[in-house]
């Protein structure tokens, strides 16, 4: 359990976090009766103790979001279906009082004791802080704090969403209004994804920044990674926005060429974790799209139907797990020149999509909705 939510912020900004904290445990409180609550952990980047400083004249300023993870007693899917709203409204309220984006997440101990290796409870159990209930630490978690089993599709996982920023962003820098700091924000934060990525795949991911920031400069893979000292120069550059973040002001021409640089980057490691994965080579990543070798570890396929059939309707049946449509949706709209001007790459995105837009905007608005349901 962490003692600080920053590396270097300072008092005041400390002591800011810690009040927002007592104050939403409160508001959590007042909703979820006690013998049904059973603790209130922040994680994220403030809960790892890594969150970021803005540096402002009047002073530090918190920047990422709080994320809260509220453990609950009895069956998760109903205590969900109890108290869900209820505390969607509270994040709301707070956000809009603190000016800074508050998350709340239901969970279960039970749930993460239960469930296989991810980058995202390791994330959690590694790196925490106990605002409220009685402090257990994550027993019986041992799966969770063994880095080296998190499986390849997480950082499969953890590429596809960083790359759909990258996308997110591609979409806003091709538009008349450009949100720099967004685009920004979207660009360091791949910095950071594909060097974490990497590391998840070589078995050497740590949950903090820091940490995996020293082992990535270690790292000496073989020499099908011609593209490795990139790759840290670029971390290096993630981990400190990550840590001192800034409110971006640059030129539009400068966010293109950083823009252009990350993206191609992440292409190359695209493809390069996918072949490692998937035990499969991809020239390109037209091929990847169009290669049928199931590319989501569950292929189950009756239930794959029928989230299919929940989410598209019988025009989208398939047994293929959804995020299988964004990940071949992603390497034709980011990774392949002129996609759009190949009726047979068209047709693959408009079917994975569920879609008839043809233009670029409309294609990725149709990809971020799907992405913010499957991602």
């Amino acid at each position: 359990m962490t003692t600080r939510f920053t590396t270097d912020g300072s008092v005041q900004l400390e002591q800011l976090l810690e009040t927002w904290c007592a104050d939403f445990a409160d508001a959590v409180r007042a909703i979820i009766p006690e013998e049904r609550l059973e603790a209130i952990v922040l994680g994220g980047g403030y809960g790892r103790g890594e969150g970021g400083v803005l540096r402002a004249p009047d002073g530090d300023k918190p920047y990422n979001d709080l994320e809260f993870y509220i453990f609950v007693r009895g069956p998760l899917l109903v205590r969900e279906r109890q108290y869900k709203r209820r505390l969607a409204e509270v994040t709301h309220a707070f956000s809009e009082k603190c000016g800074l984006e508050f998350e709340a997440k239901i969970l279960t101990f039970q749930k993460i004791q239960g469930s296989g290796p991810t980058m995202f409870y390791h994330d959690l159990v590694m790196g925490h802080r106990w605002i409220w209930g009685r402090v257990q630490e994550f027993v019986d978690c041992e799966q969770q704090r063994a880095a080296h089993r998190i499986p390849l599709h997480e950082a499969t996982r953890l590429l596809m969403n960083r790359s759909s920023g990258l996308l997110f962003s591609a979409a806003q820098l091709q538009g008349e209004s450009i949100d720099i700091d967004f685009v920004r924000r979207n660009i360091s934060k791949a910095q950071l994804a594909l060097g974490d990525a990497v590391l998840c795949a070589f078995g050497r991911y740590h949950s903090s920044c820091r940490e995996r920031h020293r082992r990535l400069e270690k790292l000496n893979p073989p020499t099908v990674t011609p593209w490795l000292d990139e790759l840290v120069r670029l971390h290096t550059v993630g981990v400190e926005f990550k840590l001192h973040p800034y409110q971006s002001t640059e030129s539009i021409e400068n966010l293109r060429r950083d823009h252009a640089e990350i993206t191609r980057l992440a292409g190359s490691i695209f493809l390069w974790l996918e072949e490692k994965r998937l035990g499969v080579p991809f020239e390109t990543h037209f091929d990847y799209a169009f290669d049928s070798t199931p590319k989501h570890p569950d292929t189950r396929a009756l239930r794959n139907t029928l989230i299919n059939l929940k989410a598209f309707g019988p025009a989208g049946l398939s047994t293929r797990y959804p995020r299988e449509r964004l990940l071949e949706a992603l390497a034709l709209l980011l990774w392949t020149p002129k996609a759009l001007a190949d009726p047979k790459a068209l047709r693959k995105i408009q079917t994975n999509l569920q879609t008839r837009e043809t233009s670029f905007a409309g294609l990725v608005a149709a990809y971020r909705k799907l992405w913010s349901r499957f991602n």
